[in-house]
């Protein structure tokens, strides 16, 4: 037999090729678990944040145009009645709320404007907080995932180093070849979840950014508002005082 033939596989040996998703199969079943826990996990918070992002500007794009016709100068009767007849959200859900409670005063036998501007802005502080409710909603999720991500991925490596030290124990082979593929499919967990934890955790502090942006637009809107109001109450019992 040449030499060279028996040489030549030693010299050039066969290397399995080693992707993404063979480690996957090859992984042990628990490591499967948890990078499946947190692919969906990722996908779930990629669906929020889509979501969560075309909220953000449908709502800073009905706020300006709210601002627009509030501030316009038309008559606030005629800015209600047009608000009213359809589902709103941002400062128009604060203004349809508080001139709501305005005309019930109004409207109501025997009307007093004791306590008035004190039932006007309780009604715009929970109007806020609903709004606030709603831009907040799903937000714990992103929170948890990039939170807890990297240590439920840290958990399925330990997992799956523990599963190849032990096949290296039964197989009394030590060969880097050998123990290179168990550790690379162990750490693709730990990849896997920091995967999902940061885009989750970028995406948090931005939209929780948003969100007090939001709020303080809301409440610095509610208090201007409440002032206008009142300055009609006051108005309004001027008024009722000289024709007593």
């Amino acid at each position: 037999m040449n030499p060279a033939e028996v040489a030549a596989p030693i010299a050039n040996p066969a290397v399995a090729e080693i992707t993404v998703w063979s480690m996957f199969w090859g992984a042990h079943i628990v490591v499967k678990f948890v990078m499946l826990g947190l692919l969906a996990a990722s996908v779930w918070c990629w669906a929020i944040i889509v979501d969560k992002t075309l909220l953000f500007r449908r709502v800073r794009k009905a706020m300006e145009r709210f601002e627009d016709s509030f501030w316009s100068g038309n008559s606030l009767e005629e800015l209600y009645t047009k608000l009213s007849e359809r589902p709103t959200i941002g400062n128009a859900t604060l203004f349809v709320a508080a001139m709501r409670e305005w005309k019930r005063s109004f409207q109501s036998a025997g009307s007093s404007y004791m306590g008035l501007q004190a039932r006007i802005e309780k009604v715009l502080d929970v109007s806020i907080v609903r709004e606030v409710e709603k831009l907040e909603s799903n937000l714990l999720v992103l929170a948890t995932v990039a939170s807890a991500g990297p240590f439920v991925g840290l958990f399925g490596t330990v997992c799956g180093i523990m599963t190849s030290f032990r096949s290296i124990a039964a197989s009394k082979n030590t060969s880097l070849a050998v123990v290179a593929p168990g550790i690379a499919e162990a750490l693709l967990a730990t990849a896997i979840g920091l995967f999902a934890a940061i885009p989750a955790l970028i995406a948090y502090n931005k939209m929780q950014g948003d969100v007090a942006k939001t709020q303080a637009r809301m409440e610095s809107f509610a208090d201007e508002f409440s002032a206008i109001l009142s300055r009609q109450i006051d108005q309004h019992t001027a008024n009722r005082d000289r024709a007593a």
